[in-house]
């Protein structure tokens, strides 16, 4: 850096470089060598060696900037582009960068779901899970699923909101009021029949959340819901992801009296290894291998290795997206415990 150049933090792990009179190519070595400098730096605590890492993003101040709050919104969603394509890199923003457009919608998107949240704009619906082997009074079973109305009143998909919901770190509050909504109230009890059982979805960045447990707790001792009623979903990727605090989290909860789902299930293919350090109760057979079972004998044996090592583990089956009455006729005649899709029941508001 030169004597009039302005290094400066930002906040966090976030700092911002000023190169005054700097043209774009010796902006781009400048750069460059910092990411050099920082990659060979070995930072040592406790007699332990770390390498360190950084990403860049780099924007240009000339005659089509506006004002600041543009160019730090501009140098922000370059890098975490340069963060997103593998770390340790450098990206230039261009006003025609797809990457950066896509970046620039999913900000948009993260600043729209805290105003959902604030302004009370998440609807939760219900799809019906059905036993295979059902008798006329069993318990009725629910996953409930979360759609979010927009500015102007549509409804949007999880796959619209959920991603850049995890990407900013919104997804742990969207679980709480998920959670909240569904423990205070209680689906209808149909006559002759226990109350239902609900099924709620967890993201895995909720459980690195070290205080939701206690609010777990707390709802469910308002909520009129007993907990032997409620199952928690958290995907197979998630868990392998926080496989230890997966595992942590699970028994904790199940102290309260909760169940536990194994969501997706068979993406993974290492996943008969850890499934004995998981107290789960249920296996949700990942849909992809479902939707093919009629056609494809490869997804139909795994829906049947799959439902066959949850058995010998003592775990319960459902099998998602079972679309068509042909895949639910097959599930039973595999010995699949439950079913879900939209040849069960189509998702209704709560």
């Amino acid at each position: 850096m030169r004597a009039r150049d302005t290094l400066a933090r930002l906040g966090g792990d976030e700092f911002g470089l000023l190169l005054e009179n700097c043209p774009a190519e010796n902006a781009i070595e400048v750069a460059q060598g910092l990411i050099i400098a920082v990659r060979e730096f070995r930072f040592v605590w406790q007699a332990q060696a770390f390498n360190i890492g950084v990403s860049i993003g780099l924007v240009q101040i000339n005659a089509a900037t506006q004002n600041m709050t543009q160019l730090m919104s501009q140098a922000d969603v370059a890098c975490y582009t340069a963060k997103d394509l593998g770390r340790n890199r450098l990206h230039v923003y261009q006003v025609d960068d797809v990457e950066l457009a896509n970046r620039h919608r999913e900000i948009h998107r993260a600043a729209m779901l805290t105003d959902a949240l604030r302004e009370q704009r998440f609807r939760l619906y219900k799809q019906p899970i059905r036993a295979l082997c059902s008798t006329n009074n069993a318990a009725e079973s629910y996953e409930l699923l979360l759609r979010l109305e927009d500015a102007g009143g549509e409804l949007l998909l999880p796959g619209a909101f959920i991603p850049p919901a995890e990407r900013y770190g919104i997804m742990p509050s969207i679980d709480r009021w998920v959670i909240e909504k569904a423990l205070q109230h209680p689906l209808p009890i149909s006559k002759g029949r226990p109350p239902a059982r609900i099924s709620i979805n967890l993201s895995g960045s909720s459980l690195n959340d070290a205080s939701l447990l206690d609010f777990i707790d707390k709802q469910l001792d308002a909520s009129a819901i007993s907990p032997d009623r409620i199952c928690f979903e958290i995907t197979e990727t998630a868990a392998i992801n926080h496989l230890s605090k997966a595992a942590q989290f699970m028994a904790q909860v199940k102290e309260f009296g909760c169940r536990f789902a194994l969501d997706d299930f068979g993406k993974g293919l290492s996943s008969f290894t850890y499934l004995r350090d998981l107290p789960v109760d249920y296996l949700k057979i990942n849909g992809s291998f479902v939707q093919g079972m009629i056609e494809d004998p490869v997804d139909e044996a795994m829906v049947a290795a799959i439902n066959q090592l949850g058995h010998v583990i003592g775990l319960k089956t459902i099998a998602e997206y079972a679309e068509t009455p042909a895949i639910v006729e097959q599930l039973r005649k595999l010995g699949i415990d439950y079913a879900q899709g939209y040849a069960i029941g189509e998702p209704q508001p709560i």
